[in-house]
């Protein structure tokens, strides 16, 4: 694999009208309730649900239909309710994952602010820079809409 130029990592970030314990709950322990698994997961029509497991080492995968899990990465640092970070590699191998850090933080007056970066592009070699372009508007929809949305809306 050749290895790609360093690319700048994807920024997101966006207030909620929530509290921070609550926010943190609900990217962190309802992931199920909010991912658009349909357009955004391995098995697609065949994907029931994602789950993060809480801690430092917990996964985060899809569970298929069947039962099939599909590890899409795993938790490097859980600071709940103000931070989680973890790998990213969904259905690629391992050794191709990025890095995603979520820091959430109160701002007052029930509201919370939650930034998302993603990280280490350089880690997908030639691919790299054409999934960075496809994540930079992949994370609008996916942080923006259904994390932002669903949390907007106490799901």
């Amino acid at each position: 694999m050749t290895v790609a130029a360093k690319l700048e990592p994807i920024f997101k970030s966006l207030t909620v009208d929530r509290g921070l314990g609550e926010t943190f709950d609900f990217y962190a322990n309802q992931m199920g309730t909010w991912w658009p698994l349909r357009t955004h997961s391995v098995g697609q029509e065949k994907a029931v649900t994602v789950t993060m497991e809480a801690g430092v080492e917990g996964r985060i995968f899809e569970t298929q239909k069947d039962g099939t899990e599909v590890l899409w990465g795993k938790i490097l640092i859980w600071d709940a309710p103000n931070r989680v970070v973890h790998t990213w590699h969904v259905g690629r191998d391992v050794e191709e994952g990025t890095e995603v850090e979520i820091t959430f933080t109160d701002i007052g007056e029930g509201k919370t602010r939650v930034d998302l970066t993603h990280r280490n592009w350089e880690n997908l070699g030639e691919i790299g820079p054409a999934l960075h372009d496809q994540y930079d508007g992949g994370w609008d929809h996916v942080f923006g809409e259904c994390f932002g949305g669903g949390v907007a809306k106490g799901s």
